[in-house]
């Protein structure tokens, strides 16, 4: 499995990979959120976990089952830690835990090391039998509202580590903490070489016509997200330069405020012909892959992201990407050479239409970004570091280049 990435990854961390995949061997790790479909998390893990098994470590994946009010109240948690006032009950505390209890009592939670994506099953490490058990954080948590961070921090203090995607993430916490960035796999149907053929025959299907610059963002569909904003931006850049919008995104089945926000962008679009809303199923990962290639300019012009995986998916295909500066995504996008990072709606404007009007620059910041991404964000580098932080907790501390 690991040499199918042979030059493609930096050598380093496929050497890194085989020399924590003998030590580990034979052990068990296993991973634990709320989705299989939708969002970076399982994207992620769906990649991951053949190349974990494939280094000969027993990886499972399990996921938390829970009714319609669990997930509305870990939506709100979601926001709340990303800085958006909620109320919360200690009903709706308990409903949480409660859920997690249940779910406790389904899943095998043995195995040498646990990794637990985010708040849904955080309460899971109460009922922690053995094992190495770290706490991941995917969202962005650089202001939560305090009382919902202080009440979820009673659960992730208990793990033995917890990981963040960005350094101002971290919280104080009497455990270690990492930070590990998100990452994409580059042989995955989401990321891998399409022809010519392959995307003229995605874009017919989806009838989205090439005869004019394209304007891309893939995200779910979630305020965070700024959908509305993006189509005020490009609202702005129609008036000097003749393009179109495309908002692509899957639903993600622990986010009951998807619907909501897809038709709020549907009624601010108003009935524009040259604005295309795409609700795709999940798993359109060629899809997505074609819309990519074929954009002109991709937007993720996000007011809160934990990281934002479509950025780096972006800077992959060569493409010159605007971003918001928040998150995760300045960590991807260096200003003015792999990209460009915006605050408002008329810098997101400006940016594009300085890359529609100068694609010498867009071809060379895309080719900075192809092989910034290369570097720092493909899946080894990920797996890498995750076995890493189990080795370290196993060995109290140490490296494994110290062998």
């Amino acid at each position: 499995m690991i040499s199918q990435y042979s030059g493609i990854s930096p050598t380093g961390d496929l050497l890194l990979l085989q020399k924590l995949g003998a030590k580990l061997r034979k052990k068990s790790f296993l991973h634990v959120n709320s989705t299989k479909a939708g969002g970076g998390v399982a994207e992620i893990l769906q990649r991951m976990i053949p190349i974990l098994n494939g280094l000969g470590i027993n990886t499972r994946w399990e996921i938390i089952e829970g009714d319609d009010r669990f997930f509305d109240i870990t939506k709100k948690i979601h926001n709340a830690m990303q800085g958006n006032p909620e109320k919360f009950t200690k009903d709706m505390w308990d409903h949480h835990y409660e859920i997690n209890r249940m779910n406790a009592a389904k899943l095998d939670l043995d195995a040498n090391a646990v990794l637990i994506h985010d708040p849904q099953p955080a309460p899971l490490i109460k009922f922690r039998k053995k094992g190495k058990w770290i706490w991941r954080c995917h969202i962005d948590v650089s202001n939560p509202v305090k009382e919902v961070c202080d009440h979820l921090m009673r659960y992730c203090s208990k793990y033995q580590a917890a990981v963040f995607s960005v350094a101002r993430f971290a919280r104080a916490m009497a455990i270690d903490e990492f930070i590990i960035p998100p990452s994409i796999d580059p042989l995955s149907d989401k990321n891998r070489d399409l022809t010519a053929e392959e995307i003229n025959e995605t874009m017919d299907r989806l009838k989205i016509p090439q005869d004019r610059p394209i304007i891309l963002q893939v995200s779910r569909f979630d305020r965070f997200k700024d959908p509305v904003g993006v189509i005020e931006a490009y609202k702005t850049v129609r008036k000097y330069n003749d393009c179109i919008l495309v908002l692509a995104g899957s639903p993600a089945t622990d986010d009951p405020e998807g619907e909501i926000v897809l038709n709020e962008v549907r009624e601010y679009a108003a009935d524009d012909p040259d604005i295309h809303i795409l609700l795709l199923p999940p798993f359109s990962d060629r899809d997505i892959n074609a819309m990519q290639r074929a954009a002109t300019v991709i937007l993720q012009k996000s007011l809160k992201e934990g990281f934002g995986l479509t950025v780096s998916e972006a800077m992959w295909k060569a493409k010159p990407v605007i971003g918001g500066a928040v998150g995760g995504i300045p960590l991807q996008i260096v200003h003015g050479a792999t990209g460009f990072l915006v605050h408002s709606v008329e810098g997101a404007a400006f940016r594009i239409r300085q890359f529609l009007n100068n694609p010498e620059m867009a071809w060379r910041m895309g080719e900075k970004g192809r092989e910034y991404v290369r570097k720092n964000f493909l899946i080894t580098r990920q797996t890498r570091d995750y076995l890493s932080i189990w080795y370290s907790l196993e060995n109290k501390g140490r490296n494994i280049l110290e062998l």
